[in-house]
């Protein structure tokens, strides 16, 4: 037989017998799924380990980055670095770098100092009142960074793996695969060793290197969620100083929002035994007026239930009543008229998420933006699951609710300035158009500033407006051809004070009763939650009926 070696160039090799080019390839298996797999997994380990992004941290703006030394760096620059070990599996760690204040925040006159440094210890305050939301924002962040980079080198590797193949070809690619096609096996093992090496690598550090997480921790943590935590360099002083006090402060808040909480709870209760007592009492049954003889509302439906606060101003340690009481009251919607933030700026995006992780599984929340948020905030709202109302009518629960944000900003230290084209005359105005001409009908006005709606209530194409603004309770009382109710804060807000902290001023919420058939409020209740931790729930108060209206579209 004639050896491969000896065919004169230029004419076909003569293959022995049952030996072919295919049975020399590499199988399937190494050809395809083992380098498949080897890009998966570098690509997974690139984009995880290398996954960044920028969020606030208190009233600083931050940078977040994976790293690979199983623990939480804060970095504040010269001052130093707190330090505490990862929860994160495979030895990843997470390395905060503190930044600057935002401008927005520190934008102020002289004057007004002193109140912007004040506004920075509320802020850090805030922001380890409720520090969940920052973790699930940072967590949401980085895994989509993560993502994001993981599938850009999985895409370069794919580009460069089939352009390796167009240019050898389908010859050379089969010259350079049949002396491996002996060794399958061991490539495969090779394969799988080196991608447990790159994870193990990256992603896995020793006891012995993780040292620096694991030191003596200040004492100023123990007893708190930082116990064990190592601060170093200048930042060690400072805490040591001044860290009892801050925790203090700290630990009084969380313990006074509890009693709150407590309170609250045992007053639902209290007030529930009597609605059910009541219930219980046989009572003449009132002959039915000639509006419910024409329009009887069937048994089979239940009123939906309505839970509206406004101007939390970021007080997140009302946060979890705000949820209890969505809990107990069995709220379908939670209407937020307002003001969620301070000042609009992006370190806020704590408050919006706690507030929004607050609601119930499954209870939407809707909010018309106020004069103190942003369409940064706004934003961050809507992320978060909300409902934000921009001007449209948006049904809800089968409520149909018009609102629209602020048109004025109202910034610490800066006054109040307009951010939009319109007055709120013109964005009264044009929200009035908007309920006259919905031939559906609108349910509820929902807007900060109670003076937008008087035009809408005048011209009676809405029979309820719900709003904030004014800090203090009004109504509810007919306005026009409507009902207007204004809702005192329920972050207890008093004009130049702050909203951190114990209650400075009664926080309010009210609970209301949707009609689905008549469409319109049944009744209102009144929660307040008092400075001394104290809380009450007033009795169901019947909602003023509108006055009739008859519109040229015939929409009521």
């Amino acid at each position: 037989m004639t050896a491969a070696s000896d065919v004169p160039a230029g004419e076909p090799s003569r293959e022995p017998a049952g030996e072919t080019p295919a049975r020399r390839r590499l199988p399937f298996w190494l050809r395809v799924l083992v380098p498949a797999g080897l890009a998966l997994a570098v690509s997974l380990v690139v984009g995880v380990t290398t996954a960044t992004t920028e969020l606030s941290l208190g009233p600083h703006e931050a940078r977040y980055d994976v790293t690979t030394d199983g623990g939480i760096t804060v970095d504040v620059g010269p001052l130093g670095t707190l330090v505490m070990s990862s929860p994160l599996p495979l030895g990843l760690g997470v390395r905060v770098t503190v930044q600057e204040i935002p401008a927005s925040v520190t934008s102020v006159d002289a004057s007004s100092t002193l109140q912007s440094l004040s506004g920075d210890l509320q802020g850090y305050l805030q922001f380890f009142s409720g520090p969940q939301a920052t973790i699930h924002d940072v967590t949401r962040a980085l895994l989509a960074s993560a993502a994001r980079r993981s599938l850009t080198v999985l895409a370069v590797l794919v580009g460069l793996w089939f352009s390796g193949r167009l240019l050898l070809g389908a010859r050379r690619r089969a010259e350079l695969a049949a002396p491996l096609a002996p060794y399958a096996h061991q490539l495969a093992a090779g394969s799988l060793v080196i991608a447990l090496g790159l994870t193990v690598l990256t992603s896995s550090v020793g006891e012995r290197d993780r040292s620096s997480t694991v030191g003596a921790g200040s004492p100023v943590f123990n007893g708190t969620a930082l116990e064990g935590a190592r601060v170093t360099g200048r930042l060690a002083g400072v805490i040591n100083t001044y860290g009892t006090y801050v925790l203090d402060a700290y630990r009084t808040n969380q313990a006074f929002y509890a009693a709150a909480d407590d309170a609250f709870t045992a007053a639902w209760k209290d007030r529930q035994g009597r609605i059910d007592a009541a219930s219980h009492t046989p009572t003449p049954t009132p002959s039915p007026s000639a509006d419910e003889a024409a329009d009887p509302v069937p048994k089979a439906e239940q009123p939906i239930v309505l839970l509206l606060v406004s101007d939390l101003h970021c007080n997140v340690g009302m946060a979890p009543l705000v949820g209890k009481a969505a809990q107990l009251s069995g709220a379908k919607v939670i209407l937020d008229a307002g003001d969620t933030t301070i000042d609009g700026t992006a370190v806020e995006q704590y408050c919006v998420t706690t507030f929004a992780e607050a609601a119930p599984a499954g209870v939407p929340i809707v909010t018309s933006p106020g004069n103190h948020d942003s369409k940064e905030t706004s934003a961050m709202y809507r992320s978060a699951g909300a409902t934000v109302l921009s001007g449209e009518v948006a049904t809800v629960e089968g409520i149909r609710i018009l609102g629209d944000s602020d048109p004025n900003a109202t910034r610490i230290g800066a006054g109040t300035t307009l951010v939009g084209k319109e007055t709120s005359r013109e964005e009264g105005s044009r929200l009035a158009d908007v309920a006259c001409d919905d031939t559906d009908g609108v349910d509820l006005l929902l807007i900060h500033n109670p003076r937008v709606g008087d035009e809408t209530l005048d011209r009676g194409c809405v029979p309820t407006q719900l709003s904030g603004h004014m800090h203090t309770r009004m109504g509810p009382l007919r306005t026009g051809s409507g009902v207007r109710y204004v809702s005192a804060s329920t972050a207890g807000a008093l004009l130049g004070e702050p909203t951190v902290g114990p209650l400075r001023n009664t926080a309010e919420l009210t609970v209301l009763r949707f009609d689905p058939v008549k469409r319109q409020i049944l009744d209102y209740q009144l929660i307040e939650v008092r400075t001394d931790t104290s809380a009450s729930v007033g009795p169901r108060i019947a909602w003023p009926r509108p006055l009739p209206v008859s519109l040229p579209n015939g929409i009521r």
